[in-house]
């Protein structure tokens, strides 16, 4: 179903599209491809939304940090928004201080994209097109980008993003869904388990930008690898929690970039019995512990969000990827197809 959900101040359009399948219930926007609420049932059989977010397109366009939101040309920081490739130096928009931060102050989470329905076979689900502009945010060359979300009869959401490019150029493209298992509103997460399949993290200096070390979880707050409450070890002292008020990291997944989407992170509410296991091709997932929530921002239940009220699971390629050699490299070219998978699924 579609319908028009408000207008930007240049009087564009934007709509909002409702599909429903396997007992999962989506709405998302065409403005920043903004997934505005997953419904799931809990154990008894009642439906919430499992994402923050807005009732207004106001509130996304003024105060939304990036709630939902489809995340590009970049997600995560790039250094003093420079980088240099094949020999040329570029300087993007910086809207996190001196750095860039997911694709900078216009990014593709304040674009509007062009919406397709469609249905195959017991799928549905909604085609996002958007063409970037050369030198849209300071990158090289004209990226047309194509994000696909499909609800399987399983009731997964999955998410698939191509993009190609006339010049060569850096892409890492991703979903800023702020997830709250106990349903939009429900409080801290800190008592919802996580486990994530990641042996290594990439630790962060000022700005929270990579240092470049690739450095063991073993012995730290950082160990996932056996799933443990959020909020267990959030308070050590650590200091790389220190740094970002929390968790806002890039793990570094075992299994690397695979071809398929393979299980990488599973999260559960106890209280709800609502559980999410994510799986992707792409070899690093940033987990935010929502640090950055102040109590400012209401949501459609009424309720205020503060901090650690939601969990960010971004997979990704790694932050500041250009200006890092030894990172798995985020260059696409002319001729090549960008590519990259992710599934959530929803276990009863």
């Amino acid at each position: 179903m579609k319908e028009l959900f408000g207008e930007l101040a240049d009087g564009t359009e934007v709509h909002r599209w409702s599909l429903e399948n396997g007992g999962t219930r989506l709405k998302v926007l065409s403005y920043g491809g903004i997934v505005q609420c997953l419904a799931r049932p809990d154990r008894h059989g009642v439906y919430a939304n499992l994402s923050l977010g807005f009732d207004r397109l106001e509130d996304y366009v003024d105060s939304s940090p990036y709630f939902g939101a489809l995340i590009g040309r970049y997600g995560n920081r790039i250094a003093k928004g420079r980088f240099t490739l094949d020999g040329e130096a570029y300087r993007l928009s910086a809207d996190d201080g001196d750095h860039s931060l997911h694709g900078g102050a216009e990014g593709f989470d304040r674009r509007v994209w062009e919406v397709e329905p469609f249905t195959d076979g017991t799928d549905v689900g909604l085609r996002l097109s958007y063409t970037s502009a050369d030198g849209e945010m300071g990158y090289p060359g004209t990226l047309t980008a194509q994000v696909t979300y499909t609800l399987t009869d399983r009731g997964e959401w999955r998410v698939d993003y191509e993009a190609v490019t006339d010049r060569t150029t850096v892409v890492n493209l991703t979903s800023h869904v702020y997830w709250n298992l106990a349903g939009e509103g429900g409080g801290t997460v800190e008592g919802h388990e996580l486990r994530l399949a990641a042996s290594r993290f990439t630790p962060v200096g000022p700005g929270l930008i990579p240092t470049g070390e690739l450095a063991p979880v073993d012995a730290t707050p950082f160990d996932f690898r056996a799933s443990k409450p959020i909020g267990r070890d959030l308070r050590a002292g650590h200091p790389q929690l220190l740094a970002a008020q929390g968790y806002d990291h890039n793990w570094v997944l075992d299994k690397g970039i695979t071809a398929a989407p393979e299980p990488i992170a599973t999260l559960h509410d106890p209280l709800s019995g609502r559980t999410l296991e994510i799986a992707t091709t792409e070899p690093g997932v940033q987990f935010y512990s929502g640090n950055f929530l102040d109590g400012t921002l209401v949501g459609p239940s009424g309720r205020v969000y503060r901090q650690g009220d939601a969990v960010c699971l971004e997979t990704q390629h790694y932050p500041d990827s250009p200006n890092q050699p030894s990172f798995p490299s985020t260059v696409l070219r002319p001729g090549e197809t960008y590519r990259s998978s992710t599934v959530h699924a929803f276990p009863a």
